[in-house]
């Protein structure tokens, strides 16, 4: 699997991860928070030892006329053009030893029906995915720790 996160424009995490893994943890994809960009590219097999290959990256992807909501900050109205195969709306909220961050933005249909329980000490974190322009809600969420937050959880979340 290839873990590449991005802040803007700028490449923050750069990741390749081996090991077995169940088929539901195969996932391609992106997750899209507006500031913060994961994207997910996985190489399943079944014999032993067949992951010795590298993942490339998977492409960045252009605007696909899908929007949905994201935060910036606690303002939550920002609409966020999602990209390439980002064809569902998200909202989640993690609980981090008792500090709740929730996030909105685009994510591709699979993280949506992958594997969603973070296995992460103190970490709890509830997904909601949706497939409507802008049904992800708008109310007021706090995302102060959105930078930091969402490419641990991308890995906790899909890896």
């Amino acid at each position: 699997m290839r873990v590449t996160s991005y802040a803007g424009e700028s490449k923050v995490v750069d990741m390749t991860v081996k090991h077995c893994a169940a088929p539901a943890e195969c996932l391609t994809g992106s997750l899209n928070l507006g500031i913060s960009r994961t994207l997910l590219n996985s190489k399943c097999c079944t014999t032993d030892l067949c992951n010795s290959q590298t993942v490339p990256v998977s492409s960045s992807g252009t605007p696909n006329g899908k929007q949905c909501y994201t935060c910036n900050g606690q303002d939550c109205l920002n609409i966020l053009n999602c990209l390439g195969d980002e064809n569902s709306c998200i909202s989640t909220t993690t609980d981090v030893s008792g500090q709740k961050v929730s996030m909105k933005g685009c994510a591709s249909k699979s993280m949506c029906e992958g594997s969603m329980s973070a296995q992460l000490p103190g970490i709890s974190v509830k997904v909601d995915c949706c497939e409507d322009n802008l049904c992800n809600d708008a109310g007021s969420l706090a995302a102060s720790l959105l930078l930091l937050v969402a490419p641990l959880l991308s890995v906790a979340l899909f890896h």
